[in-house]
C-alpha cells in the first residue's frame, strides 16, 4: 500500500461538497486520515452570485494501490458528479499532491503538486497532518517547510467542520 495525499477545496455549497468528496473517498479507499478544515479567501475568476468568496479546504490522505492515473481519473469522477466544470464556478476541486514518493510527471501528473509549496492552504493543512512526512522531491518535513514558508497574503483560518458527527476540524 502506498500512502495518497489529496488536497479538497470548495467555494460553492463547501460543507456538502466537501463531505460528499468525504464520503467518496472514504467508500473507495477505507480508512482517511483528515486535516482541519481551513477557509481562505477565494481569488478565482469564477465569482457570482452563487459562489462563496471564502474557499473551504482540506487535506486527506489515505493508504492505496491503485495507479496515478486510476487515482486522477478517480477524483475527476468525483469532482464532475459534484458538478465541475472546466467552465464555471468551482463546487470541488480534489488534487493529488503526493502518491508515495513518486517525483516527475507520472500518467500525466505532476507529483509532487506544485502547490504544496506555493499556497498556504495547502501547505499549513498537510503540515499539520503528516508534520515527520517528507517532501518527495525537497525530502524536507512538512513542518519545517511550513516553519518557513512565507505566507504573507494568504491568510487561513480554521473552521469547525463535521463529518459523520464527529468533528474533523475544531477551532480552538
Amino acid at each position: 500500500m502506498t500512502q495518497v495525499i489529496i488536497g479538497i477545496g470548495s467555494h460553492i455549497d463547501r460543507e456538502h461538497h466537501i463531505k460528499t468528496c468525504l464520503d467518496a473517498l472514504e467508500e473507495e479507499f477505507g480508512e482517511l486520515r483528515i486535516s482541519r478544515v481551513f477557509k481562505s479567501r477565494f481569488e478565482g475568476q469564477f465569482i457570482n452570485a452563487e459562489a462563496n468568496h471564502d474557499v473551504y479546504n482540506l487535506v486527506v490522505a489515505f493508504d492505496s494501490q491503485a495507479s496515478v492515473g486510476d487515482l486522477k481519473a478517480w477524483c475527476k469522477r468525483v469532482e464532475l458528479a459534484n458538478g465541475r466544470t472546466a467552465q464555471g464556478p468551482v463546487t470541488l476541486d480534489i488534487d493529488l499532491l503526493c502518491v508515495g514518493d513518486l517525483a516527475g510527471v507520472i500518467d500525466g501528473v505532476s507529483l509532487p503538486h506544485d502547490d504544496i509549496l506555493r499556497f498556504a492552504f495547502v501547505l499549513e493543512p498537510l503540515a499539520e497532518l503528516l508534520p515527520n512526512a517528507r517532501h518527495p522531491a525537497t525530502g524536507q518535513r512538512y513542518a519545517e517547510l511550513w516553519a518557513n514558508f512565507d505566507s504573507d497574503g494568504q491568510c487561513l483560518r480554521p473552521v469547525n467542520f463535521s463529518w459523520r458527527g464527529s468533528v474533523i476540524s475544531r477551532v480552538n
